[in-house]
């Protein structure tokens, strides 16, 4: 179903594919939008359990999408250096290939969980109190979605596999 990739030895293990979305802040939703064009969006999320977690507005392009096509990938760059010399970029990313459901019932267990999620990611400092206040204000102001995880792949530059023990 999904595709293998053809420069094997750039591939990412599964192992450092996880790592990457645990540790980025930023990646980019892309969907099936209007007319079949694509539709990619920078979302904030947080990665647990083979599962994306991201907070969204109750209306907009994405929502509308996936209420259509519930497939969807998401794209994180973890390092993306210029070496002008080389006329390269010596880069990292993930992609996760997977289904996107929408959680709109303020007291569905799933809402919250991803709300704490992403609070732990995004404002670990912060107070329970606090987290409790802010979260009280969102919650019905907002929807979650969940990706499920299908399919993850990541790829690095031939330089950085290159400098990786065999």
């Amino acid at each position: 179903m999904f595709r293998e990739m053809r420069r094997k030895n750039q591939q990412l293990s599964a192992d450092e594919c996880i790592s990457i979305l645990e540790k980025s802040t930023s990646g980019v939703l892309a969907v099936s939008g209007d007319d079949d064009y694509p539709y990619a969006v920078p979302l904030s999320f947080a990665y647990v359990d083979n599962k994306l977690y991201f907070h969204v507005a109750k209306s907009g392009h994405k929502l509308d999408a996936l209420r259509k096509n519930p497939k969807a990938s998401f794209c994180v760059i973890n390092q993306d250096n210029i070496v002008p010399a080389e006329y390269t970029t010596y880069f990292r990313s993930v992609i996760a290939f997977g289904t996107v459901r929408i959680v709109e019932d303020n007291t569905a267990p799933e809402k919250r969980l991803a709300l704490d999620i992403l609070a732990d990611k995004y404002c670990p400092q912060e107070t329970i109190e606090s987290r409790e206040k802010e979260i009280g204000k969102l919650m019905s102001a907002l929807y979650v979605l969940v990706m499920d995880i299908e399919h993850l792949t990541g790829k690095e530059a031939k330089e950085l596999a290159a400098t990786r023990p065999h």
